[in-house]
């Protein structure tokens, strides 16, 4: 029994599988004010880029979408991380302003960068910091960025938009409309939850199906309120404000089987002078899918079966087995690194074939 407590304790040394690391996944969601490019006539195109420290060198991990003609963006894409309690996590954000015609960071000028930990992020929930140009040097802008814990449901909602009759804001042509949806949190702060694209020219868009996670959308409360805007998008970034309505995760899945919800595009302005005002427009969700993502457990506790297939390579590389250095040399007291490895997976897998 002793010899077997040993070789269980050298498997879990040597694959690390036993003391499993206290794991969370964590969403980050940026913000930058105050931005400004090298050409002070014009409005940069930000994009922020996410990097960690591996071994000393930075990676990019994502990236969120570009904003055009905007010097205090609030980007929709959201950094999903893994959080380390036991491991310091060096993070740094790069703010680049990708020029219209090239996606690419070759173009692209340099705005400006912070470096923290993931730690700092999560023990304040809400990280602002100057961002440093080359050198060093902070200017006026600045960034922010919230932390929230994933809750574990990891289920995601398929939703697809569309407009009628939405009120013309430009003269020499129509609207080009895009929807904002916010979250309202607990603390009655309002948290983007998706941006679409801009239908131009348009005052009946169709806006393109796009999928967000449960957690993001209402934190897995389906009755908490969410804010849907509609603007009139703007070159200069000034944006021209169309309507807006509030509704729930929960009235939004009205929209399932084919059936359709709807929702009058309301102008408060409008509403309190115009007598005969109606609406600025209506706003339809025709589809409303939830996918729902399985968790391995659940496979497990349906039933699903793990089989345990060994295949040893037998390579002469490995050297002489009867030298202690190679692989396949057989201590007469303690196990070698097959009969460990085996022994630690063998020991986990039986329970579930």
């Amino acid at each position: 029994m002793k010899k077997m407590s040993n070789i269980y304790e050298s498997a879990a040394n040597t694959l690390g599988i036993f003391n499993s690391p206290c794991l969370t996944k964590v969403e980050l969601r940026v913000a930058c004010k105050g931005i400004s490019d090298r050409d002070a006539l014009s409005k940069p195109d930000p994009c922020v880029i996410l990097k960690m420290q591996s071994h000393g060198q930075w990676f990019e991990v994502d990236r969120t979408e570009v904003i055009r003609t905007c010097i205090n963006p609030i980007f929709s894409k959201l950094f999903t991380v893994d959080f380390y309690f036991e491991e310091v996590q060096r993070l740094r954000f790069e703010v680049h302003d990708i020029s219209s015609n090239h996606n690419g960071l070759k173009e692209a000028d340099f705005l400006g960068g912070m470096e923290c930990t993931l730690g700092q992020i999560v023990s304040q929930r809400k990280l602002s910091k100057s961002l440093l140009k080359h050198g060093n040097t902070a200017g006026k802008s600045s960034i922010t960025v919230i932390a929230e814990e994933l809750s574990g449901n990891d289920d995601y909602v398929e939703l697809s938009f569309s407009a009628r009759k939405l009120d013309d804001k430009d003269f020499f042509s129509k609207s080009d409309p895009f929807l904002e949806i916010f979250r309202m949190n607990d603390d009655a702060t309002q948290q983007l939850v998706h941006r679409t694209e801009v239908v131009m020219n348009n005052l009946n868009p169709a806006w393109k199906t796009f999928k967000v996670s449960v957690n993001s959308l209402c934190s897995g409360d389906q009755d908490r309120r969410l804010k849907c805007i509609v603007w009139d998008w703007d070159s200069n970034g000034k944006h021209d404000f169309i309507g807006e309505f509030s509704s729930t995760f929960k009235e939004m899945q009205g929209a399932m089987e084919g059936r359709q919800v709807q929702w009058e595009c309301i102008n408060p302005k409008y509403k309190a002078k115009k007598k005969n005002y109606k609406n600025s427009g209506i706003v339809i969700l025709n589809q409303c899918k939830i996918h729902k993502m399985h968790s391995f457990l659940d496979y497990i506790m349906g039933g699903c079966q793990i089989q345990f297939t060994v295949a040893i390579d037998f390579t002469a590389s490995n050297g002489d087995p009867r030298n202690s250095c190679s692989l396949h040399y057989i201590h007469p007291y303690q196990p070698n690194e097959y009969l460990k490895a085996l022994v630690a997976v063998g020991e986990i897998c039986q329970d579930y074939d």
